[in-house]
């Protein structure tokens, strides 16, 4: 048996931060009431309903992983935010149009006291969107001050001893790496200059690291992926990961192209688009926005066919992506894809995908998996980018010069040998028992 690492045990409350309650936070927080009630399963959740192998397959050890590590259960979660619309949470939900009455109506009198706080925000990183809930001070050093007040005062009003933050927030514009993004000083002194590339997004993540809370970025966007921040989550000791949840067609990308490249199936062409009419698609109707998005999810393709080693096979790939924003479509995006294949002798052949799924309904465990998850790995001291909890990502966070993974299949792999060195058993290898042997 491993060395298990030393995890600090779970002792009172925790606090799950959210900034952007929105569809996918109030699904999230609506959900977790829902199941602590007995009112629902958490399907879609492995924190909650998956189970773990652990030593031999012959010894049919396969414990809950929420019994093999001492997770937080979710009767001690408690939940805060931050949204640009002073809606609580069940007039939120409401306003989402995602759940409906029925699961809304038994859990309104919890719902009503999860109440925003004032955002950090501005418009020209988000153009679709606009509302009233928004701190007035307009410098970013003092904006990303007011964050760790609210955070401290979260904490304190909830009796949480600890805390993760989790952007479930709309996408902002594209924005490269500069200047300011090259050391912590430089990006302080982009907080004191009102540097425009330091967008709300990062305000976030650097008042959470600052105050020791683990976070995740849930949206395509630069937020905690700089130089900057990268080295502040290693100096305060903060486990930190994104980018942008692997939710409807990403996520079939990710489980099909590892077949076809584990056959040896040649790819010609594969067309994507989209319709969703959540306050997701308003916003990425903006060019700008829609630049963030396009670039998680197109490189998703070429990290798993890998054309430079199968030129034959996936040189010529043509890739195309439409996302088109659908009113009457609401948060039950359609992902459509046209995949031009080819086997043997080059015959082509054709697969045609037309995922009709509920956005926040698959993205609501995500955001569960990783509260948990960060908070274990802040009790086990690992800090900076955790990179195997790319599972849940279209544009997993990892170290500099390191290659992505985007191998559903493979990345669920490293989640799980993760989870069991630090349960303290083997990772698995598969390897016959004679090969482990020898």
């Amino acid at each position: 048996m491993a060395t298990s690492p030393t995890i600090r045990p779970h002792d009172g409350k925790l606090l799950v931060l959210l900034p952007g309650m929105g569809a996918v936070a109030t699904t999230f927080i609506a959900g977790v009431e829902s199941v602590r009630r007995g009112l629902a399963q958490p399907i879609g959740s492995l924190t909650q309903l998956q189970t773990i192998r652990v030593g031999a397959r012959s010894e049919n050890k396969n414990p809950l992983i929420k019994d093999f590590l001492p997770l937080a259960p979710l009767g001690d979660i408690e939940f805060a935010g931050w949204d640009v619309y002073p809606d609580d949470a069940y007039d939120a939900a409401v306003r989402a149009d995602v759940l409906t009455q029925q699961d809304l109506a038994p859990l309104a009198d919890f719902l009503h006291t999860v109440k925003p706080m004032q955002a950090a925000f501005d418009p020209a990183y988000v153009k679709r969107l606009d509302g009233p809930n928004v701190k007035q001070t307009k410098s970013k050093r003092e904006l990303a001050e007011a964050i760790r007040a609210d955070i401290k005062g979260a904490l304190a009003k909830s009796g949480a001893t600890r805390a993760v933050m989790v952007w479930c927030g709309s996408t902002e514009v594209y924005l490269r790496p500069g200047p300011c993004h090259a050391s912590i000083e430089a990006f302080e002194k982009g907080l004191d200059n009102n540097d425009a590339n330091i967008a709300p997004s990062q305000l976030y993540a650097y008042a959470a690291i600052m105050e020791g809370v683990p976070y995740a970025n849930g949206a395509p966007n630069l937020s905690a992926d700089s130089p900057a921040l990268e080295a502040l989550a290693l100096e305060k000791g903060v486990p930190i990961c994104g980018k942008d949840f692997k939710t409807g067609q990403t996520l079939m990308k990710t489980i099909l192209a590892p077949g076809f490249k584990a056959r040896m199936i040649g790819v010609d062409g594969w067309f994507s688009t989209n319709i969703l009419g959540n306050r997701d698609g308003e916003v990425l109707d903006d060019p700008e926005s829609f630049k963030a998005k396009e670039v998680t999810k197109s490189g998703v393709l070429d990290t798993i066919l890998q054309p430079d080693l199968y030129p034959d096979l996936y040189g010529n790939l043509y890739h195309k992506i439409r996302i088109n924003y659908y009113p009457p479509r609401g948060d039950a995006k359609e992902g459509w894809d046209n995949i031009d294949i080819k086997g043997w002798l080059g015959y082509k052949m054709q697969i045609k995908v037309d995922f009709l799924c509920r956005d926040s309904i698959l993205a609501a465990p995500i955001v569960l998996d990783l509260a948990l998850f960060l908070d274990l790995a802040g009790r086990t001291g690992m800090k900076g980018i955790q990179e195997w909890l790319s599972f849940y990502f279209k544009s997993p966070h990892v170290e500099q010069g390191h290659v992505q993974e985007h191998d559903l299949f493979i990345q669920h792999i490293g989640l799980k040998n993760t989870l069991r060195v630090l349960g303290g058993a083997e990772p698995v290898t598969h390897l016959p028992e004679d090969l482990r042997e020898a």
